[in-house]
């Protein structure tokens, strides 16, 4: 049987600053879309400082992945044979798989909703998915540096569309954002946790760790990966809020894609289509990244093929977004990947960090 693999040939590794890329691309991703919704929905005008306060929780969340990477050795599935020994950290590593797995399969299924709603309603969802998962194989199949030249593609290329969000400044009305902290701190800081689902798939770093040359150095880029994607949620966020009055964009589910309709140019008279088609490279990140650590994930627990279990994952994700065909759906799936992923982040990662380091301190006395 194959032992654990804990070091990489430094052929596989990167350099430290590709880490901001992996990490930026795989949280700006389908929820920039429909972010805004929910946490307007909760603490109002006051949105935008939920977005600070959410990207203040992910920086701490990746200090705690940095130290537990520090006392441990190797990747999460290592860590947890370490910790918690064969079978229960079997079982622990297992939920993190699935987990990324998730990841990959709710950002596939909802740009596929996206397109029927907005371009195509009657394309062919399971075409249409076996063309982009068999695409997504071709990179994985590839390599950690491929994934990572993909994650680098997708932030650098769609980029101008962050020009576009200088067209709706002239419909806006920034006074709705005022008063300034109109709700209890209570509700702001729920609206923070809600916020913080949609920073979440940074976690990744605990599978892709071994892969940084000078992984120490990863820090700075790690860090300044999550506050880029903070930032462009708060821009977002800020503009949308002057563009819309609270009542008029609950009542949008897409409200980033509504603004886009005030684009206007001489040549592309729906702008939101080149948006949309323009995002498929944005998010094909997310999910090779996702699908790679799942796959790898798995190929480290049950010591087979990684390409073997990336064939499965796909299948049975082909499967599943055929299956699920309502937007509710769509969304009660969504919701519950995404909190599990919240308490993995908050709860169990500085559990994980406590216990690593005190088997270390045993360790060193031994």
């Amino acid at each position: 049987m194959r032992k654990l693999q804990r070091t990489v040939s430094e052929r596989y590794m990167i350099s430290p600053f590709l880490a901001f890329f992996l990490i930026h691309s795989i949280q700006f991703g389908i929820g920039i879309l429909s972010f805004q919704g929910k946490i307007v929905e909760r603490v109002g005008n006051d949105a935008w400082i939920a977005v600070i306060f959410g990207g203040v929780i992910i920086h701490i969340s990746i200090w705690f992945i940095f130290k537990i990477l520090k006392f441990g050795d190797g990747d999460l599935i290592t860590i947890h044979y370490d910790v918690f020994g064969k079978w229960i950290g079997g079982l622990f590593s297992l939920v993190w798989i699935l987990y990324y797995w998730s990841i990959g399969l709710i950002v596939i299924r909802s740009y596929v909703e996206v397109i029927q709603v907005w371009m195509f309603q009657d394309i062919s969802v399971i075409f249409f998915t076996l063309v982009f998962l068999l695409l997504v194989y071709y990179i994985v199949v590839g390599g950690f540096r491929v994934v990572t030249g993909i994650s680098f593609l997708g932030i650098v290329i769609p980029a101008y569309l962050l020009l576009t969000l200088f067209y709706p400044l002239g419909q806006t009305e920034f006074r709705n954002i005022l008063p300034i902290w109109d709700h209890s701190t209570t509700e702001i800081l729920l609206a923070s946790k809600d916020m913080s689902l949609s920073y979440l798939g940074f976690s990744t770093l605990l599978m892709f760790y071994p892969y940084l040359k000078q992984a120490n150095k990863s820090k700075m880029w790690v860090h300044g990966g999550n506050f880029i994607t903070m930032l462009i949620y708060l821009g977002i966020m800020i503009l949308s809020l002057a563009y819309f009055t609270n009542k008029h964009l609950l009542r949008h589910n897409w409200p980033t894609l509504t603004m886009w309709k005030s684009v206007e140019l001489p040549f592309v008279e729906r702008f939101e289509y080149v948006g949309i088609s323009s995002w498929a490279l944005i998010i094909l990140p997310n999910i090779c990244l996702a699908y790679w650590a799942a796959s790898r994930g798995m190929r480290q627990l049950f010591r087979f093929s990684q390409r073997k279990a990336l064939i499965g994952m796909l299948i049975i994700s082909l499967f599943l977004v055929y299956m699920i065909r309502k937007r509710e759906q769509i969304e009660v799936l969504n919701d519950y990947v995404s909190h599990i992923g919240f308490y993995l982040i908050t709860c169990y990662l500085p559990i994980l960090l406590v216990v690593t380091y005190f088997r270390k301190r045993r360790g060193k006395k031994h």
